[in-house]
């Protein structure tokens, strides 16, 4: 084992005294005793980790129980929600942090495996990169969703708040009135209650095969959560006797599995950055267009908030991720998991306990998947929630409304300056423009919360997964590097239309390359992470490819 460089020879003596000035034991110097780093992402600031602390406990349990010696450390994170629209920016950069600090403590402290104990956004993607980069034996604890609050036969969740944001700018009620949902909105522990990106990528690991069976559904306040995180404990000391590694499991059936998943689910389009930039770190390639041919054949079988009444709860209760599985299973590829059966396996364990909640294929919602990749003069590729639009904005063409700024967008709003059938276009929000690539919950929402109907919104930014509606975003190339969409003036007409997967600016390629000599990005205030973050994906596209030309 790589730990047993400290357990012996005079070499290590002063490591070995460091160590019990920390609190290990003789004992636990035994070469049969694995040492299992755990990395917590415990901080009492995000809902959806303030029970981590708790799950950790057990975790450590585990290790003990199972003859492993637990050594944790704490793993940042950033809530998007509280981070949305006020600085957004360094999220996405986080990403790479975490995984960072995980090869940082995992190889400077000779570690055999580790746990992560994580949740939410970008803290689960980082460790799955970290697992596929180290390649030592892994599995993740997501620490589960938040229970909505059901009062008068609705459900109530923080995330409707940034529809509410909409109904105040659009004059649908007042912001005395809108305060007055906010202890309805207040839900306690866990990741936000719908199929966001938290619970998105929670999904995505338990199909990757990288935590125990049913641990993405199960609830944050539930009991079972403390026995899967003692599971997850007992689970890596096994996998590192067994010497089972991260790629070994996150394997290209792996990965299509997971993409299959989330088509079928309907969840964040974050996994279009995340999936790939977990499985480059894996060394397996992925790119966009695997996305849009899986959802093209892949039924949507969940309608989960935002896109439907569900929510993961609900899924839970309906049988959990081997249910939706067991519903796919003449689909997928075989896989190994670190529960020690296939994928397969666990899809013909899985049962589905609610036909409504999760579908029969043969009774879908909608024929296709969740996410569609568009092209055409604007894009060389972009990402729509497609299970989100209403059929009547499928296909659409508008008038092109540009702003540079999520506030100037809400001011618009406010002043009714967006009238019925407009394409509110924001440039210059790239992982380069912005830069960080921000979430953009806040315009999403208060246009739907506003009442508007027709109007779509294009970005070179990305969504929360908590976004619904006719919005188009990865628009690459982004507008920072060149691309077409920095072009885009007002009253341009945009052409959407998901069944064919086009999206086009009313533009010759002649007149985009023109005004493209004229386009500015817009000033920003940096700070040094943020500066480097844009040097980094100059000339480089949001998935980490050189720019195509």
């Amino acid at each position: 084992m790589r730990s047993d460089v400290l357990k012996r020879g005079i070499e290590t003596l002063p490591h070995r005294a460091l160590l019990m000035s920390a609190g290990l034991k003789a004992e636990d110097f035994d070469l049969n005793k694995p040492f299992i780093g755990v990395a917590n992402s415990y901080n009492n600031i995000i809902p959806g980790h303030i029970l981590l602390n708790e799950l950790t406990q057990e975790v450590k349990r585990g290790i003990r129980d199972a003859g492993g010696v637990p050594l944790e450390w704490g793993v940042p994170g950033v809530c998007d929600g509280i981070a949305m629209f006020v600085e957004m920016r360094l999220s996405l950069p986080s990403r790479e942090n975490i995984a960072d600090n995980i090869e940082i403590m995992t190889l400077s402290h000779s570690l055999d495996g580790w746990v992560g104990v994580t949740n939410c956004d970008k803290i689960t993607p980082g460790m799955l990169m970290a697992a596929g980069r180290l390649n030592l034996p892994a599995i993740m604890l997501t620490g589960g969703p938040m229970k909505a609050n059901v009062i008068a036969g609705k459900k109530h969740h923080p995330i409707e708040g940034f529809g509410l944001v909409g109904q105040v700018k659009g004059g649908k009620m007042t912001a005395e009135e809108a305060e007055k949902f906010l202890p309805a909105m207040t839900c306690g522990a866990g990741s936000c209650v719908g199929l966001f990106t938290a619970n998105t990528m929670a999904t995505v690991t338990e199909v990757l095969g990288m935590s125990v069976t049913r641990c993405a559904t199960t609830l944050a306040i539930d009991p079972v959560k403390k026995e899967q995180a003692y599971e997850t404990g007992k689970r890596i000391v096994a996998l590192v006797k067994e010497d089972c590694k991260p790629r070994d499991i996150m394997t290209k059936n792996a990965f299509e599995n997971a993409i299959r998943v989330d088509m079928a689910m309907g969840g964040s389009t974050n996994t279009v950055l995340h999936i790939p930039a977990i499985a480059k770190e894996a060394g397996v390639e992925i790119d966009v267009d695997m996305f849009d041919a899986i959802s093209r054949e892949t039924p949507n079988l969940c309608k989960i908030i935002p896109a439907g009444p569900y929510e993961m709860a609900d899924i839970d209760r309906a049988g959990g991720i081997p249910a939706v599985l067991n519903r796919l299973k003449d689909m997928l590829k075989d896989s190994p998991t670190v529960n020690g059966k296939s994928i397969k396996e666990i899809a013909a364990d899985g049962e589905v306990l609610d036909d409504e909640v999760i579908r029969a294929v043969d009774n879908a919602y909608f024929t296709e998947g969740g996410i569609a990749v568009l092209k055409g003069n604007i894009a060389h590729s972009s990402i729509i929630k497609q299970t989100a639009v209403e059929e009547a904005m499928r296909v659409h063409s508008g008038s092109a409304r540009v702003f540079y700024t999520e506030k100037d967008l809400l001011d618009a709003i406010e002043a009714k300056r967006i009238v019925e059938g407009d394409v509110v276009v924001l440039p210059f929000q790239g992982p380069a423009g912005a830069p960080g690539m921000p979430e953009m919950l806040t315009p999403t929402d208060a246009i739907m919360g506003a009442g508007y109907k027709r109007v779509a919104l294009i970005t070179d930014g990305r969504f929360s997964g908590g976004t619904s509606g006719p919005c188009i975003g990865h628009i690459e190339m982004e507008a920072y590097n060149g691309g077409a969409i920095g072009a885009i003036k007002e009253g341009d007409i945009i052409e959407i239309d998901i069944p064919n997967r086009k999206l086009n600016v009313r533009l010759s390629d002649a007149e985009i390359k023109e005004r493209l000599k004229t386009v500015t990005a817009p000033e920003r205030k940096l700070t040094p992470l943020l500066e480097s973050y844009r040097k980094k994906f100059t000339g480089v596209n949001c998935y980490g490819e050189k720019e195509k030309v």
